[in-house]
């Protein structure tokens, strides 16, 4: 991580901007990925720009915070979330998408997540994060693993989906 820049490998991260409207309300309202986001409705263009102003405020008041994820030559490839964020107990969750399956298993995902666990720990002060990732959700289960994350439990059918109910796996990274 360079030196006040949100920045590592191939992607560096940047602020939610009134001009993501179009690319949050694609993403937002893709149902192909609602089972991962716990998403159950569409959202309006109103809604999002209400949220991407509010996503200024400062993470100690909202208690999260979104970020997109873009490539160096600044193409925006998703976003990563901490969410739940506890400043008593130094704790937050993690969330992340790579929205585009042409943007997939190119390294962006894990730059995302190095520099996440960085910044947590470097800027927040954070002790630990953690995921909250479906059992059938390989991808993410490895790209966890891969950067530190334990399995520390899992929640018996925690997701109810269109097929079922699915366990949920937690993982977490002492920082």
């Amino acid at each position: 991580m360079t030196s006040m820049k949100l920045e590592f490998g191939k992607i560096r991260f940047r602020a939610l901007e009134p001009e993501d409207i179009d690319i949050l309300f694609e993403w937002e309202n893709d149902a192909k990925i609602w089972e991962i986001s716990n998403t159950v409705e569409p959202y309006s263009k109103y809604i999002l720009a209400k949220y991407i102003k509010d996503s200024q405020r400062d993470i100690y008041e909202s208690r999260q915070i979104r970020m997109v994820i873009e490539t160096l030559e600044g193409k925006p490839v998703g976003a990563i979330d901490l969410f739940d964020f506890d400043p008593f107990h130094f704790r937050a969750g993690v969330g992340i998408l790579i929205h585009d399956e042409n943007d997939r298993k190119r390294g962006y995902a894990n730059d995302a997540v190095q520099l996440l666990c960085a910044y947590a720990s470097n800027y927040l002060r954070l002790h630990q994060l953690y995921a909250n990732i479906s059992e059938d959700n390989l991808a993410s289960i490895h790209l966890f693993k891969s950067n530190g994350f334990e399995l520390i439990g899992t929640k018996k059918d925690w997701r109810r989906t269109l097929d079922g109910w699915k366990n949920e796996l937690m993982f977490q990274k002492v920082l």
